[in-house]
């Protein structure tokens, strides 16, 4: 499993993570990869968005999140999937597949994803972030029923 982030104008870390990841697991991912990046943007508001599983939603990462002042878009219980990560990492796969040099196996899928990742242009960033006003507005007009994102 790999986890990443991104804000307009800039891809985050890509960070592979190996075994199951619990909520602990997740606050030490968000400690040492998120907190660096959006620490680079302090002049700038930013909004972290992740979804409703179960390890987002514990209260050790809420309590982590409060204390470290993230700011976190609200995501009702049965809400449709708007988070525009979803669209990068198909975009990503697409990149990868691309690629004349299928990877071998785990080590070699990691690096290509790397290096396609960082070489996501800004434009593609850009259109997802300008696209969740539009999202937002469309779930609630459909009284949060399905959408077409």
């Amino acid at each position: 499993m790999v986890w990443g982030c991104f804000i307009r104008d800039k891809v985050g870390p890509l960070v592979l993570l190996e075994g199951s990841v619990t909520a602990r697991v997740y606050v030490k991912l968000l400690e040492q990869h998120l907190l660096p990046f959006m620490k680079s943007f302090r002049n700038r508001t930013l909004i972290f968005q992740d979804d409703n599983c179960r390890i987002h939603r514990a209260v050790i990462v809420e309590a982590f999140k409060e204390q470290k002042n993230i700011c976190s878009l609200p995501w009702p219980a049965q809400s449709p999937d708007l988070n525009p990560i979803e669209n990068l990492w198909a975009h990503l796969e697409k990149k990868v597949r691309e690629r004349a040099n299928i990877p071998r196996n785990r080590s070699e899928l990691f690096a290509v994803l790397k290096e396609e990742w960082y070489k996501i242009d800004c434009e593609v960033l850009a259109k997802l972030v300008d696209s969740m006003p539009r999202r937002i507005n469309e779930v609630i007009k459909a009284s949060g029923n399905p959408t077409r994102y």
